[in-house]
Order: structure tokens, then sequence, then C-alpha cells
């Protein structure tokens, strides 16, 4: 490993499994010291225990402003500041707009949605006295471009790469940088769980023929996070294996 996010401090989002899991696990291979943030507390305080003492794990509901009161807290008594802030947490269900309830678009809202905006609120203090930091929305391909039976999920990842875009304008001049990853079919617990039926479709709308990895997520990520790409704010980076062309 390169050492590239050394003396940086990351609070990942929804980084108990998967996506978020690879991600902790790379930070801290690169030097950060990680706050793995989720509702899933056995498995998130098992990845925190694996990774020693660059890491601890906080309960976090996204959606709960108060829970980002704590964890920034926690974060600034354990490491003294943050750097980074990946918003991961998100929630996943197909449904056509026949299908639709308002307690689906409610879900989908406060996760994916009010999460990432009282994320944005809850670290620009710390990071604005700090002078720097680097803010990466995961949004989606359906925050790109609409796909059918994604009503729900699809139009909070739309609100996303527009959150993204608005607080890289205003955060900007502090030194704060916002950026927003668009993943497309990535081989995750919440793909599988959610869209059994498009994973076999998946060669032939990729390019590259197959499903994204999580480590090839987390690269994506770490480059945003690091200071490789410190003039890069308000742009969407898309890892898709080229779905969205």
């Amino acid at each position: 490993m390169s050492d590239r996010l050394v003396g940086k401090v990351a609070i990942l989002t929804g980084a108990a499994r998967s996506m978020g899991a690879a991600q902790a696990e790379l930070f801290v291979a690169e030097g950060a010291k990680v706050v793995i943030a989720d509702i899933l507390d056995d498995e998130g305080e098992q990845l925190a225990d694996k990774l020693g003492d660059s890491a601890i794990y906080v309960h976090l509901d996204v959606g709960n402003e108060s829970d980002w009161e704590a964890a920034v807290a926690t974060t600034l008594a354990e490491f003294g500041g943050i750097d980074v802030l990946v918003n991961n947490a998100g929630v996943y269900r197909r449904a056509t707009f026949e299908e639709l309830t308002p307690e689906l678009i409610d879900l989908h809202y406060r996760v994916n949605q009010l999460g990432v905006f009282l994320g944005l609120r809850a670290v620009y203090a710390p990071m604005r006295e700090r002078g720097a930091g680097s803010i990466i929305n995961v949004s989606s391909i359906s925050g790109m471009r609409a796909l059918p039976g994604h009503a729900a999920y699809g139009t909070t990842k739309w609100a996303v790469r527009g959150l993204t875009k608005y607080a890289a304008t205003e955060f900007g001049r502090h030194g704060i940088r916002v950026n927003s990853t668009h993943p497309g079919f990535i081989d995750t617990v919440m793909l599988e769980e959610n869209s059994a039926e498009v994973n076999g479709g998946i060669p032939d709308v990729t390019p590259l023929g197959r499903k994204g990895t999580v480590d090839e997520l987390a690269e994506a990520t770490l480059w945003l996070a690091s200071d490789a790409s410190s003039y890069v704010n308000g742009a969407e980076l898309t890892i898709d294996g080229g779905t969205s062309i």
C-alpha cells in the first residue's frame, strides 16, 4: 500500500458490509482512522474489531439527526477531527409506478436523500475548522439515467447528484470538496437481494460484460478521498463498466 490516507480520519456510513466494509478495510490499509457507521451493530462491531485500533464502530441511523450529532462527537473525541465522509448508506427496492406506495417513497427518501443531507450538514463545521475535507456521496447510475422499476430509488439518487453540486459550490471556498460516485451493477448483498432477475442480464447491458466488485469501487472512492484528487470538486465519477454510455 502507498499510505494515501495517512493522518486522515474518515466516517463511512453503511460500512458494516459490502461496499462500505471494503472501503473501511482499504482506508485503514492506506493509513486512515476509520469510523464504521451503520445500523447493523453486530457486523459493524466485528469489522471494527478486525481492523484494530485504527477503527471504531458507531450506531448511525442516517435519517436521524441526533444519531449524526453523536457520531460526529464520538469521532472528534476518539480521533480529533474529520477529513473524509463517505455517504454509502442506502436502501434499494424495485417497484413500478403501479406498485409504489407512500411508505416506499418515504423509506427511500429518508435513507438515500435525507441521510446524505444530514451527513453533509453534520461534518461541515469540523471540516471547515480543519480547512479541508473530502465528501463522497454515493449516488448510482440510476441518478444518471431513468431505469424502469427504479422510480423510488432513482429519484433519490438524482437528488444526491444535485445535493452534491449545491454543496460543492458552498463548501469549496472552505477547502471542502464534495463529489458523487455513480456505481453500476456492483456485486453486493443489496443487489443480490433485490435484483435477482436483473443479475442474469448484466453481461448484456454492461460493455465490460460483468458486475463490478466492491474492491474496484473502494479504489475509486479512495482516490476521491485522497489528496490525489485535490482539484476535483462537484464531479460525477461513474463506476459502471460502461453501462451508462
